[in-house]
């Protein structure tokens, strides 16, 4: 009896044992999720940034990424959705210099977006080496709309009259000849030819004037532009009209 007793006490301690509460069930890492394959993908994505250019003093570069670029401002970084063609033949001009006039470094990059016949275009971006924030830099269809106006009439002769006036001055001249006669004129032409550029840590634009239904430039703008501080942009302060002779 005591025997029996004894072994019904032991099952007894069993089946107690397994009706305790539930506990989490452990994970087993999955070893083809190894700790150092996990590093050796990290390793792929940082070379997936390809550099494509930097700044002479080496204190910014700019990456080419999946979804854009990465800009680093020594040593800070910051992604941008920027257009940048990788068939134009020409990289990305990348500086570090005081555009705005307050004593302080900001990086600027120029980045040539479209090239071919009667095609030259380029895009600019400043951005402030504090945050990372980008400028407003004043586009040229701004320019156009605000500050400029044109107008082109054919003369009996085959050749154009065109009058501008810029910033409230007027400019007066004729073009050798109509390269689209069959075509109306009323204003000049914009969009084929705008570059930026850097001169003396001032933004510049040269921005062309063409023939509507040509490539043929009859007018070339050179624009100075200034940093505003109300605005927090730089917009165009000197616009200097210069006409291109046949």
């Amino acid at each position: 009896m005591k025997k029996e007793l004894a072994v019904v006490m032991l099952l007894s301690v069993i089946l107690l044992s397994g009706c305790g509460p539930d506990k989490p069930a452990t994970v087993t890492p999955d070893s083809s999720e190894s700790p150092s394959k996990q590093v050796a993908t990290q390793r792929v994505q940082d070379t997936d940034a390809k550099e494509i250019g930097t700044s002479e003093n080496e204190k910014v570069k700019l990456y080419s990424i999946t979804d854009g670029v990465k800009l680093d401002i020594n040593g800070n970084q910051k992604d941008f959705v920027w257009n940048v063609p990788v068939d134009t033949g020409t990289a990305p001009q990348v500086f570090y210099t005081d555009v705005t006039g307050d004593g302080k470094e900001e990086a600027v990059i120029i980045i040539q977006t479209g090239r071919g016949t009667g095609l030259d275009n380029y895009d600019i971006h400043v951005v402030s080496d504090k945050d990372l924030s980008e400028f407003k830099v004043q586009s040229y269809e701004e320019i156009v709309a605000d500050q400029l106006e044109t107008h082109v009439a054919k003369k009996g002769d085959d050749t154009l009259a065109i009058s501008v006036k810029a910033q409230g001055k007027e400019y007066n001249f004729n073009y050798g000849f109509d390269p689209v006669p069959d075509h109306k004129q009323d204003s000049l032409a914009f969009g084929g030819v705008y570059i930026y550029y850097l001169e003396n840590q001032k933004i510049k634009l040269n921005l062309g004037g063409a023939v509507v239904g040509s490539t043929t430039y009859v007018c070339d703008f050179n624009v100075t532009y200034k940093f505003d501080s109300a605005k927090n942009e730089f917009v165009a302060d000197q616009i200097e009209v210069k006409p291109i002779e046949k």
